[in-house]
């Protein structure tokens, strides 16, 4: 049967590639010139740029499952071991490097000698850690709670919070812990500190996102007997189900609609998702790249993390960038608010004599390129209640099915949970269409 996909991105991808390998005939519609979605890049003089500074984690099985699929996991490197470099704010350095022992085990050491925090700090945060065991994420009592009450009320401070766990929380739900849900912190938390003692080892592309995930989707979707329509508009999903695609109706077995939510809301039919006029809640959260390409190399990490800096986490993208010469470096800032509207101008006058702070190597260094990436809905805003706004992937109407990461897939917005989304929508879509054709056998 034939399924209609809106929406090139990793939920979009994920649905295709799962619906195809079920027999299905897949029509994937992206609008624009390239599939990935929020993953791309984009050339600079000698430069590959990343849109964003892209990270996984091994927990995240089902993202690594699509670039094995893909044939592109050669493309990244995954820690033998987690392990973290964290640049203080008077400039002392602290490491955060997991024990080889089994999880939680392997938090103790780790935060113990965590120099950043007092003893009696480092003594109340493994206290906090082993309470997030008695978290239920998927509680709304736990999603109308701030990360940030959650934590001082077990006994976190400013510093802790500063120094711990804000690295943690800001960079996987791009919110600052005050403002972030609890639900999908603790989820996040827990996975990281109190799984498997492997899980939150950390994983980072070695090529362009493009070569990672759009190009080689886009072969392996065409490879399958897909078709991959690039620059097709889509106007809105209708009953039937149909697409309207630049000015014409065309019929499918099913549609997924796999887009940000606020593009879902103005395609979608009010009858297949009454609530849709109630996705505007989730908002936005801005994500800012600042690029910086020096003239030799000032941090010998592969990547690091700062604390109270605007310079949140620091990466080497030397590989993947492959510049002429010299060491060139990405900032990654989220919860960017602050600092998404500002010029570039502005923010090199910030960021350079910030990174000169934190890697002394920089300050003898010539900056030979700097500019700035922004992207201004990076992710929907992960702050208490959203729970409740996130819809499952089935609609009201039949053949008419969600996907994205700000559908409710139990992770936070990000590639793990756009990657499940759509592997959930394959799901209740291979569900349907079997429903459907007994439905046709009978009669």
């Amino acid at each position: 049967m034939s399924v209609a996909i809106v929406g090139g991105g990793l939920a979009g991808i994920s649905a295709a590639l799962a619906l195809q390998e079920a027999g299905h005939e897949v029509t994937l519609y992206e609008g624009r010139a390239w599939l990935g979605g929020a993953t791309h890049s984009f050339r600079r003089g000698d430069l590959w740029i990343d849109n964003g500074q892209h990270v996984f984690l091994k927990c995240c099985t089902a993202y690594r499952e699509l670039l094995r699929r893909l044939g592109t996991a050669g493309g990244t490197r995954l820690q033998d071991r987690f392990d973290v470099t964290v640049l203080g704010p008077d400039g002392r350095r602290g490491r955060l490097r997991r024990a080889a022992l089994p999880g939680p085990a392997h938090l103790v050491p780790a935060l113990a000698g965590y120099g950043l925090l007092s003893p009696a700090d480092r003594l109340r945060a493994v206290r906090a850690a082993l309470a997030l065991r008695f978290l239920d994420h998927r509680d709304p009592a736990v999603d109308s709670l701030s990360a940030g009450r959650w934590l001082a009320g077990h006994g976190q401070g400013e510093r802790a919070v500063r120094d711990l766990w804000g690295l943690l929380i800001t960079a996987s739900l791009n919110a600052d812990p005050e403002e972030a849900s609890l639900a999908p912190a603790a989820m996040v938390l827990r996975t990281a500190l109190l799984g498997r003692a492997d899980a939150a080892d950390i994983g980072v592309p070695t090529v362009p996102l493009r070569d990672l995930h759009g190009r080689a989707a886009l072969a392996a979707i065409r490879a399958g007997g897909g078709r991959v329509r690039l620059k097709a508009k889509v106007e809105a999903v209708e009953p039937g189900p149909k697409v309207l695609v630049d000015g014409a109706l065309e019929p499918a077995d099913a549609v997924v609609v796999a887009v940000p939510h606020r593009a879902a809301a103005t395609l979608v039919p009010e009858a297949a998702c009454p609530q849709r006029h109630a996705w505007a809640g989730l908002g936005r959260s801005p994500i800012i790249n600042v690029h910086v390409v020096y003239d030799r190399a000032v941090m010998a990490e592969p990547f690091a993390a700062a604390t109270g800096s605007p310079a949140q986490w620091i990466f080497d993208r030397t590989p993947a960038g492959g510049p002429a010469s010299g060491q060139y470096l990405a900032v990654s800032v989220s919860a960017a608010d602050r600092w998404a509207g500002l010029p570039a101008a502005e923010l090199r006058r910030l960021f350079l004599p910030e990174l000169a702070r934190l890697l002394p190597r920089a300050r003898g260094a010539r900056v030979d390129d700097f500019f700035v990436t922004r992207e201004r809905h990076a992710t929907f805003r992960q702050r208490p209640g959203t729970a409740a706004l996130r819809p499952p992937a089935v609609t009201r109407l039949p053949g008419i099915f969600l996907a994205g990461a700000w559908t409710d897939t139990g992770w936070p917005d990000t590639m793990e949970g756009a990657v499940r989304s759509g592997l959930t929508a394959a799901r209740e879509v291979r569900g349907h269409l079997r429903h459907r054709a007994r439905g046709v056998a009978a009669r």
